[in-house]
């Protein structure tokens, strides 16, 4: 069965960029940055980029452009006897189960975008909280909404690799981007915005501490996608021309840059009615709305559009990451059991469509399903965040640093000493020794051991 591949070197990064940039950005890096002492945590966040981020994807690149083949067949190629196969399995076993709880909140997302395009996202506080518990409680709008995101996703996916996800991340990563700008020039230009500038981009380092390290660390290989098997799949699409390491670069800096943008945008129109940035989930949803009304309020065509365009970047955001999800499930479908590109995407959308189905009610109409004294949906959220995503990522650099042969990750990674051989040598010493150390503490620390 002949593979698709990706037909441009920009269509390579903003596909790859599009798999790593999600709400991860837009809302976790924000309140993230928040709760860490603002523009220390930032410039600590791209330290943990440059540093581990980049040896981590192009770990993962390496594996899926000499394998050409879905994660599970990629990491086998290149194990000999050894069982490092199985670091396939895990990351296609994360990316679906992710795929089936991001969905609900991707549904939320499109709610909040209908209402805000009727005019009933905003309100104060009481009314904003009434508004998320009235909706996500109720029986039936969360599930058709999250069902609805997956199948939008599906629609994409079956079209294939370039007339699918590449053409899709040509659309969607630009109008991102745009929106971006949009909101951040108008959240910049309220009063009081330069204390939120100056919190997001001055660094007090009296605030830096290990759990800002950690934290850091955690959002830094979260925002990759690294542990899922995203990369793996999607570099078995690249050419075998494809300046590996180049192409982690600009999708590290692309994917940075909307996190900071994403700053630029909670910030200062926190700052500016006096909310604090660090209010976590609610963030999005609760916060926000209010945050528009106040900040927006005096002239409430603006709070109406700026609300509008927020939401939809959000669904843009959720709908680039929910596309890289299930292509990693279809590749495997479509490759193991042999089957055409349609009938396996069906098989991730209604395993995907299910577990959507149980989170939802697991966080509003059935509440009392508990897994472990967690709802379903916090459950998957933890059980892929705290374990198998740092496990993935653990596993694939010993496997890439101690057991590829040498031979191997030098000709992928220098295009057969074409390319790149001066940081050959750097790239090994840190995905052998550096890599694994960091993973490890991230994984003690999300375990709650330091």
């Amino acid at each position: 069965m002949s593979r698709g591949n990706f037909g441009s070197k920009l269509g390579i990064i903003l596909a790859t960029a599009g798999s790593a940039v999600g709400l991860g950005n837009v809302w976790r890096f924000p309140y993230m940055t928040g709760q860490n002492g603002g523009a220390a945590f930032l410039l600590v966040y791209i330290g943990c980029i440059l540093l581990l981020g980049i040896p981590g994807m192009l770990s993962e690149f390496i594996v899926g452009r000499h394998g050409q083949a879905n994660a599970a067949q990629s990491y086998d190629k290149l194990s000999g006897d050894r069982p490092w196969k199985l670091i396939g399995y895990l990351g296609i076993l994360t990316a679906t189960i992710i795929l089936g709880f991001y969905a609900v909140v991707a549904g939320w997302c499109l709610e909040y975008f209908f209402a805000s395009l009727a005019g009933r996202a905003l309100g104060d506080t009481e009314y904003a909280t009434n508004y998320f518990v009235t909706f996500s409680g109720d029986m039936w709008r969360p599930l058709i909404w999250g069902c609805l995101f997956v199948f939008i996703t599906h629609l994409v996916i079956i079209r294939g690799v370039r007339k699918g996800i590449e053409r899709a991340s040509k659309w969607l990563m630009p109008i991102l981007m745009l929106l971006l700008i949009i909101l951040m020039i108008a959240s910049c230009s309220l009063p009081n915005a330069t204390e939120g500038i100056r919190f997001f981009l001055m660094p007090d380092f009296s605030k830096v501490d290990s759990k800002v390290f950690l934290e850091a660390l955690g959002q830094a290989f979260f925002s990759l996608s690294l542990g899922t098997a995203v990369l793996c799949t999607y570099a078995s699409y690249f050419r075998q021309n494809t300046n590996l390491l180049g192409s982690a670069s600009q999708i590290a800096i692309l994917d940075t840059l909307i996190a900071i943008l994403s700053g630029l945008i909670i910030f200062p129109a926190a700052f500016s009615v006096g909310i604090s940035p660090d209010s976590g989930p609610s963030l999005i949803f609760i916060t926000l709305p209010n945050v528009f009304q106040q900040a927006f309020g005096s002239v409430p065509e603006a709070a109406y559009f700026i609300s509008i365009m927020f939401y939809a970047l959000l669904v843009f955001a959720a709908l680039t990451s929910t596309i890289s999800m299930h292509e990693i499930g279809t590749a495997f479908f479509t490759e193991e059991l042999n089957l055409p590109r349609k009938k396996a995407a069906w098989i991730v959308t209604g395993f995907a469509s299910l577990l959507c189905i149980f989170c939802a009610w697991s966080v509003g109409a059935f509440d009392g399903i508990k897994v472990m004294g967690m709802s379903l949906m916090d459950f998957c959220d933890q059980l892929t965040a705290n374990f198998m995503l740092p496990l993935g990522a653990l596993l694939t650099t010993i496997f890439m640093g101690w057991f590829v042969p040498k031979q191997i990750v030098f000709d992928e990674f220098t295009n057969n000493g074409t390319k790149n051989t001066m940081f050959y040598s750097l790239f090994l010493v840190t995905v052998r020794y550096i890599c694994p150390i960091g993973i490890v503490l991230i994984f003690l620390h999300q375990l709650g051991v330091i």
